[in-house]
């Protein structure tokens, strides 16, 4: 058995106002295995509504719960604001967590656990694996997601089910040294890409629930980033 004691929670921020206390909520009542300590890492990618006065009022409303805040003065994508939360954490292990509802915080356990035995390195959250609710949304985003994975396997060698999902679990000092360049949503492929040339990383995948978002409800990922995500794809493993 493996023990680390803190685990880093990034959770990225555009334009959340309306659900960013909710996600607080759920990531503060959980309560992580083998009393592990959680660190949130809030980083506001210049949001254009009042995100930060709510998140503000959140952290002054709860002392002592371990949040910390970051905003960016510009606009930089949600991957850089994922970078800006690496660098932060201090925990031997970080997740990062949507500022939305579609992944559900109390599932931390399921991607710590193969840690906690001592077997992983990385744990991926696979929408597409395991007995656990999946809202059924948008069909052609589903292959979407399934063919730009396969096209990273095949380039990785990795054999995942989910390469695009928000829940990866990274040991941070691992991740903290790899140079990231994508500042929006080519952040997944070229962590996969990246992460998958480490030597001798033990990657592991566990399934998930996924409560996704329709374009009404905030949802901000479209056709013009699965294409990047294909570029992504081949430039960082083609021309490493």
């Amino acid at each position: 058995m493996e023990k680390f004691n803190k685990l880093s929670i990034i959770i990225p921020a555009y334009n959340e106002a309306k659900t960013i206390h909710m996600i607080l909520d759920r990531v503060l009542e959980v309560k992580l295995i083998e009393n592990i300590e959680k660190e949130l890492i809030l980083v506001n990618d210049c949001s254009k509504d009042n995100t930060e006065e709510v998140l503000l009022a959140y952290i002054a409303s709860h002392p002592g719960a371990g949040i910390q805040y970051f905003k960016h003065e510009v606009n930089k994508g949600k991957g850089a604001a994922i970078h800006t939360g690496i660098q932060k954490a201090t925990g031997e292990y970080l997740i990062i967590q949507d500022a939305d509802l579609e992944y559900d915080p109390q599932e931390f356990n399921q991607l710590i656990w193969p840690v906690i035995r001592g077997s992983a390195d990385v744990v991926f959250g696979s929408r597409f694996m395991g007995g656990n609710p999946h809202r059924r949304l948008f069909y052609w985003h589903s292959l979407g997601n399934k063919f730009l994975t396969m096209l990273s396997n095949a380039f990785t060698n990795l054999n995942l089910t989910d390469m695009e999902t928000c829940y990866k679990l990274f040991r941070s000092d691992i991740i903290q040294n790899i140079k990231l360049e994508e500042k929006r949503f080519g952040f997944e492929p070229e962590v996969t890409a990246k992460i998958a040339r480490v030597p001798k990383i033990r990657i592991y995948e566990v399934g998930i629930s996924y409560y996704g978002r329709t374009y009404e409800e905030g949802k901000k990922i479209g056709w013009r980033d699965g294409f990047r995500a294909i570029f992504c794809i081949l430039k960082y493993n083609l021309f490493k």
